[in-house]
């Protein structure tokens, strides 16, 4: 049946286009041959295709613009008198005669626009006379059409400022006064469509009402473009006539598309000066309007014409706006009581955005706009709404793109409330929009209080709330979240020492509620924070506890101990055993004995209780031998016990691989250059022997076990060991042990039951030539190579 109707359209339009074409045909030959009667008889019949019924407001569009390219010719033909021989004034009354209403008024219409041409009667008398005469056509379509062609036809003849008009009793009033009835007329007959017909066809009808809106709205674009609408007249008379026929007509679909059209088309300096009449109407509006979407475009047109104004505007004048905006919103949301939340939202964004270019000084707006909306809010659950979410997040993130400041917004007493209401993956998408701004602008929070307030903004990320379960996180979306809150801690600084302490404690309280998950990706930047402090404060005692304490290393110290065993218990074992290495160095920068060796105590705890996988030991065993090596607070009795711990793990590696190399690496706790008394080459050598010693049974249980003793890089490895501590100087390490210790890899490489490796062979031949390179470089080092023979 659709496909029928479409057809049958097709047809009806196919029909009326071949009438126009056919009489529009006649009609120019007529005026060609200067026969008036036969012009206006053509001209009747081609305007009385108009008269169908059968068209869409589309289609009907199609022929009315067929005609309308006619009635131009015969304007022109009507103007000059001296071809048709009629006074304008006897063809005004002529074709008035014409046999239907319609084709008469379109006649009527073109004749009239030359009658006011000519000046020969009054412009004001003309304009009355058609705009009244037009209502005798009230049809919705055809009506809606005729008026538009009586618009088209008289735009350019409208009394104004400069007009021929002017000078000759007619003024501007009387142009507006016609534009404003022509519209009036247009929107009642735009809103009758809407209720013709079944109420099955109501669906049809708003689209067909939505084709023709642009008829209705030519008329306000013609009143703007009239010179002599200065701001009295438009705040006097213009305005409310338009906005009475707006509120009068009580249609949805015109009054917000009118309301859009008045923002549109009138300029932003009137609007800002008629505010209060403008916003009075919009609370008598019916409530299904999309109000909020035109106080939207109002605002934002008002602030890009505040933003861009050459002219300063009054300050009286902007704080004005502001406060009837703020009044209208208010009384919008009011009277609109089934307003979804979202709807309400996005006013209150709008004003916020409006507020932020106009009055970028002025931050108590911005928290009365923020606490409008908490109170719109308040006894309401947490919001699951996706649009309204979805404000939410644009309205707090309005103020931290303006000022590229997250402290601004730390002083704002609502923007937390707010955030209070979001859902919790919502709440994480705001606090990760929050540190996201602070570290794009190395925005540097400096004050306990300032990260006691950001901690409190972004606390969905720094610990569950609610019933949320962080299992459910997807994993890669929560590693985002918290390397964006580590990266964060790093910007938390203050020069004050004490006022420093303070963020830590801060920072130390809120992470420590985070959960084991948490904890590995927090804790750490919290240490490197704590020991830069530390380091600072070499040197100075303190015994105190408690965030009010003035800061000193041991008090930093002790808090550390506290994260770090946090961290220990998640478990994260590995990660707690280098931050123990860490805050044990830097002890021993702070010149404090008992403490590193607490340090390495809790370190040497974790290893044996805590890390049971071999390769974490390997890796762990040499962290403990690296950092040792680096300290020179301890005194021989502490030192000796924790090499003895060192060398002991060492050796107790399960991979014999793993042990040779382990206890080759403790060689260097015995032999440390910038430290006086650590040169034992007893025990260097010790660990070397050791060391070989495991390398050789590595070498025998691989026979033993595959029938081939494997590459011989362990020995290659300890030689390269025996000529670092050679050239150091160490008695112990002698020449002829390097030759001994040479001499057995090249009869270990050369067995029937050695496994060929090319890089061992490499890594065997290159230490080779720095021992010939040695020898030949002459002095002192060449003669202790000399007695090696390779």
């Amino acid at each position: 049946m659709i496909l029928n109707g479409i057809e049958d359209e097709e047809k009806w339009l196919a029909e009326g286009v071949a009438g126009v074409q056919q009489n529009a045909f006649y009609m120019l030959r007529a005026v060609d041959s200067d026969n008036l009667r036969e012009a206006l008889k053509y001209s009747a019949q081609m305007l009385s295709e108009l008269r169908t019924s059968n068209l869409s407001p589309h289609k009907y569009f199609e022929l009315y613009m067929r005609a309308f390219d006619e009635l131009r010719k015969l304007e022109l033909f009507f103007k000059d008198e001296s071809r048709h021989g009629v006074s304008v004034s006897d063809l005004y009354e002529l074709v008035q005669h014409a046999g239907n209403v319609l084709p008469r008024l379109y006649l009527l219409c073109t004749v009239g626009s030359v009658y006011i041409k000519t000046k020969e009667a009054s412009c004001k008398d003309i304009l009355k006379d058609l705009v009244e005469m037009c209502r005798a056509v009230q049809h919705p379509i055809r009506g809606l059409f005729l008026r538009s062609y009586l618009c088209q036809v008289t735009r350019d003849k409208l009394p104004d400022i400069g007009s021929q008009s002017e000078g000759l009793g007619d003024s501007v009033m009387d142009a507006v006064e016609f534009v404003l009835q022509n519209f009036t007329e247009m929107n009642k007959l735009w809103v009758r469509l809407q209720h013709q017909g079944p109420v099955r066809v109501r669906e049809k009808r708003e689209k067909e009402r939505n084709e023709l809106r642009d008829l209705v709205g030519k008329n306000l674009h013609i009143l703007s473009q009239i010179e002599g609408v200065d701001l009295d007249m438009y705040r006097d008379t213009v305005l409310p006539r338009i906005l009475e026929q707006v509120v009068n007509c009580k249609d949805e679909l015109s009054q917000h598309y009118l309301m859009d059209c008045i923002i549109q088309v009138f300029p932003d300096e009137y609007h800002l000066q008629t505010l209060d009449i403008l916003l009075a109407a919009c609370p008598q509006l019916q409530p299904t309007v999309d109000i909020k979407t035109v106080l939207s475009q109002l605002m934002e047109r008002l602030s890009n014409y505040a933003a861009s104004s050459t002219e300063v505007l009054p300050e009286f004048l902007q704080v004005e706006a502001f406060a009837k905006l703020n009044n209208a919103i208010g009384k919008v949301i009011e009277a609109q009581i089934d307003m979804p939340i979202a709807g309400a939202i996005t006013l209150y964004t709008s004003l916020l955005m409006f507020s932020l270019r106009v009055h970028p000084d002025r931050l108590d707006y911005v928290d009365l706009v923020l606490g409008a909306c908490v109170g719109k809010l308040s006894g309401k659950p947490k919001l699951e709404d996706s649009r309204a979410t979805k404000q939410i997040i644009a309205l707090l993130s309005a103020p931290l793109d303006k000022y590229n400041d997250a402290v601004t917004a730390l002083t704002l007493s609502n923007y937390p409330r707010i955030m209070d209401y979001l859902d919790n993956d919502t709440n994480k998408v705001m606090a990760m929009v929050i540190i996201q701004n602070i570290l794009k602008n190395y925005t540097c929070i400096s004050t306990a209080d300032q990260v006691e307030a950001l901690f409190e903004l972004i606390k969905g990320l720094i610990k569950d709330i609610g019933d949320g379960a962080v299992d459910e996180v997807d994993e890669e979306d929560f590693k985002e979240e918290q390397n964006s809150v580590a990266r964060l801690i790093h910007m938390l600084y203050n020069d004050d020492p004490d006022e420093m302490l303070k963020i830590i404690c801060t920072v130390q309280r809120h992470i420590m509620t985070g959960g084991h998950r948490r904890l590995p990706f927090t804790v750490p930047p919290l240490v490197f924070s704590a020991l830069k402090l530390a380091r600072r404060l070499q040197g100075q005692d303190g015994e105190a506890d408690g965030e009010e304490a003035p800061a000193s290393p041991k008090k930093i110290f002790r808090l550390m101990n506290q994260a770090v065993d946090a961290l220990s218990c998640v478990p994260s074992p590995d990660l707690a055993l280098r931050l123990y290495l860490l805050c044990a160095e830097a002890a021993s920068d702070c010149d404090l004995e008992p403490i590193a060796y607490e340090f390495f105590t809790q370190a040497f705890i974790l290893y044996e209780e805590e890390i049971a996988d071999s390769k974490a030991q390997f890796t762990a065993i040499h962290l403990i031998i690296g950092t040792l090596q680096k300290m020179n607070v301890f005194g021989v009795e502490n030192r000796d016990t924790l090499t003895h711990k060192a060398t002991g793990y060492s050796a107790k590696l399960l991979k014999k691989a793993d042990q040779c190399r382990a206890v080759y690496a403790c060689s260097h706790l015995f032999w440390v250059d910038d430290q006086d008394g650590t040169k034992d080459g007893e025990r260097v050598l010790l660990c070397l022997k050791r060391s070989l010693r495991i390398a050789n049974a590595a070498q025998q249980m691989a026979n033993v076990t595959r029938g081939s003793s494997g590459p011989v890089t362990l020995f290659v490895e300890i030689l390269n060991k025996y000529l670092y501590f050679f050239e150091k100087g160490s008695p112990q390490v002698t020449s002829s042990a390097i030759q001994g210790l040479v001499e057995l890899i090249r009869t270990e490489m050369q067995s029937e039951t050695s496994t060929p490796d090319l890089a061992t062979s490499a890594f065997f031949n290159s230490t080779l030539r720095y021992i010939q390179f040695q020898k030949q470089k002459g002095g002192v080092m060449g003669e202790k190579y000399d007695p090696v023979k390779i």
